[in-house]
Formats: C-alpha cells, structure tokens, sequence
C-alpha cells in the first residue's frame, strides 16, 4: 500500500538537500539546488531525444552509464548551460569538481543540471560560491527539500515536490521527488528537470529498467506546448538505507518498487501539466477502448497536443469537433461513427458526441465543467482494451506574453 507522506528530495533516509540565492541570472530569488546523499547511491537516468543536447545532459548521461556510484546532484535555474561548446562542458566539470573537493567525494559522483535561457554562457564563480554555500546550509529537513525545489523553478508558478512510503520486504521504503517544469514541455523521454531520491536497496539495473519503462505512461505522457527541451533530465539516486533485501530481479519486491516510482511521477508530471505557461486548467485525455495500449497513447497525446483543444478549454467552449480532429489526425485508424466522446468534472460528467453526431446536451452544463481547474476528455473508441491518459493545460494568452519576454 502506498502512503503519501510528507517532504520531496530528503523525505528518504540518508538524504540532504539546499536551495540558495547565487544569482547566476536571477536576482532576490533562489537559483542552485543540491542534492546529497550521505552514502554512495545507484543512479539511473532518462534525457532528452532533442538532437540539440546541453551540456549537463551529455555529462550526467556518461557519469549515470559509467560512474560506480553517485552522492550528489548540483543544479542551477535561469541559465541552460546549452548551445555552449567546449566552455559548457568545462563548466559543468568546475561544478563537479568544486562540489566534490567541498563534500569530500569523488567529482564523477557528482552530477549537474541547468534550465533556463538557451545559448548564455555560465558564471562558473557564481556557480562555484553558489555549490559552497550549498554544501554549507544542506540539512536533511524537509523545509530544505523545499528550498531545493523552490530554487530550480523558472517560470513556474509553484514548487513541485511529493513523497511516499510503501513496505519492501518487511521493511518501509521512501520514495521522495522534485521537478521543475512549465514551458517548453513536450514529452519525448521526460520532458523538465526531475530529481527522486529513496532508500531503496536496488541494483543499478533494475533501478535503470524500472525508470525506463515508467516514463512511457508518466513524463512521456504531457505537453504544454510542443517544445521539447534540450536539457530534460530525469535522475533517480537510491542508496539502500531502507535495509531491504537488494532487489536484483522482477519479481513482488520489484512490482511494489515501480507502482511506488509510477504514482511519484505522474503525481508530478500532472502538477508540470498544470502549471503550464499561463495555464488556467489542467487537461487529461482518456482514451478507452482503443485496438491497442500504442494506439491508446498516441490518441490520447494528439488530443492535449491540439491548440485548438487547448484554446476551446480555456475559452470554456464545447467544440468537440476539435477533439475529433485531433483524433482524427493522430495516426491511428477508427471508425469515427463508433466514437463516444465525454466531458467530465469533478461534480459531473457529460455525453456530448455518439453514433456519429452531436449528443442532447446542455452548452451551460458544458461550460460549468470545462470551467473547472481539471477537466478530463474522455474518449472511449470501441475497439479494443487498449487505454491511456495524458495530460496538458489550455492554452491563454498569457503563453505568448510569457514566451515574448522570457530572455529579457
């Protein structure tokens, strides 16, 4: 049984977290996180598909594959470190360095992260005094998981952190989390910067294979706007504290371990879709019935992709036909006349499209639900077991007005 408790990053034994101000774009706000843990971990990760990677992807992708161990992730918010050359690859080893000489652990322990504007180069002496100042105020209390998370948000509008327990072979594991992530979220992997911490004894392959196999129906399954970044990040730290028996292979232990992984992320990938650039809705698409699970996510995903989806919600308009052609564009072959489509709120749920046509609805009913903060579309095909969900905001014009002056 899972149980949500309270903190993020340093919910898990043996963990420590910080958020400081050190200005590498930012002024008046925190801008670097670290995490640590105070033993070795297993790290597992997933990165962009973006061809255009930045340079702490390219580093912490060799350190996850080759590193025997990882203690600490260092990240910074205001500036990518991406479209930098040679000097963002150095900076990324003067962060490692400096936080390893300062925690007394190996700089291919240390792994980076950067968001924010595209093509800066870094102030490694900000950087550098930001990592001491870390290191100096880190604390395994769960006020400074919340400063780590407060200080990797960019235009966020909220931290986004979660933790849980689930028993493992008799003993309590904790799965904590944190994530940044508003625009330029497009899910082709993981699509923001995410950080999980636990306690779990696992190896580093099977840590590896259940993070790889999670993000299919989490973090691959949101969108804002179309963009994938260049710096997505997702890392998961384990370092055994928890006492369990080492999971090794699939099996109960394993099962219990990835439904605790899966209900972390895609409690965050939901709060990234939220909290989209200028979003005043989140948006979830089920698709049922669909011939297969493939078919499912692709259906579901063109319909939180639509513009014209998103535009309808935040107008609070019941244009079904935008859903069907979402749909109807997706890839996926169906028989639109078999097609049901639904609205449903948290007070209600609605018939609007079957048999071909429009359903007997009310458009004031429509509109109170898509009004709501949530709104589910549902889609049940008919043609199979095959079902998925994924999530996105509506689309205001405040994303223009956001995106128009994110550099200044």
């Amino acid at each position: 049984m899972i149980k949500q408790i309270e903190g993020g990053v340093t919910a898990a034994k043996g963990f420590m977290a910080a958020g400081v101000e050190a200005g590498v774009k930012y002024k008046n706000r925190k801008d670097m996180a670290m995490v640590y843990s105070t033993m070795p971990c297993v790290a597992a990760g997933t990165f962009t598909s973006n061809v255009v990677k930045a340079a702490p992807v390219l580093w912490d992708k060799k350190i996850v594959e080759e590193s025997p161990y990882v203690q600490a992730v260092v990240v910074n918010s205001g500036i990518a470190n991406a479209c930098t050359g040679k000097q963002g690859m150095d900076c990324c080893a003067a962060e490692s360095r400096c936080a390893g000489e300062l925690l007394g652990i190996p700089e291919e322990a240390v792994l980076v992260a950067s968001t924010g504007v595209i093509g800066m180069q870094m102030p490694v002496d900000r950087l550098q005094e930001g990592i001491r100042k870390l290191v100096q105020e880190k604390s395994d209390s769960l006020a400074a998981g919340l400063e780590a998370a407060q200080a990797i948000m960019t235009t966020d509008t909220l931290p986004k952190q979660i933790a849980v327990e689930v028993t493992i072979g008799g003993r309590t594991v904790t799965l904590g989390g944190m994530c940044k992530g508003s625009g330029m979220i497009h899910p082709n992997m993981c699509t923001m910067l995410g950080f999980l911490t636990t306690d779990v004894c696992i190896s580093k392959e099977m840590l590896q294979k259940a993070l790889r196999a999670d993000v299919v129906d989490s973090f691959n399954m949101i969108s804002v706007d179309g963009d994938t970044s260049t710096n997505d990040t997702l890392l998961v730290l384990a370092n055994g504290l928890a006492g369990n028996e080492k999971i090794t292979a699939e099996g109960e232990d394993y099962d219990t371990f990835c439904e605790a992984l899966h209900f972390v992320t895609t409690y965050l990938a939901r709060k990234m879709a939220g909290d989209g650039e200028g979003a005043t809705a989140l948006i979830e698409a089920k698709v049922i019935g669909a011939a297969c699970k493939e078919d499912a996510r692709i259906l579901a995903k063109s319909v939180i992709c639509s513009s014209l989806t998103k535009a309808a919600v935040f107008g609070h308009d019941a244009n079904f036909g935008r859903i069907l052609c979402a749909l109807g564009y997706s890839g996926v072959q169906f028989d639109p006349d078999q097609v049901d489509l639904y609205f449903q709120g948290k007070n209600g749920k609605m018939h609007i499209f079957g048999d071909g046509t429009a359903c007997d609805y009310s458009e004031e009913e429509a509109t109170r639900i898509l009004s709501e903060p949530e709104v589910t579309i549902l889609a049940d095909m008919h043609m199979g077991d095959g079902e998925a969900v994924a999530w996105g905001c509506d689309l205001s014009y405040d994303y223009v007005k956001i995106n128009a002056d994110y550099r200044s």
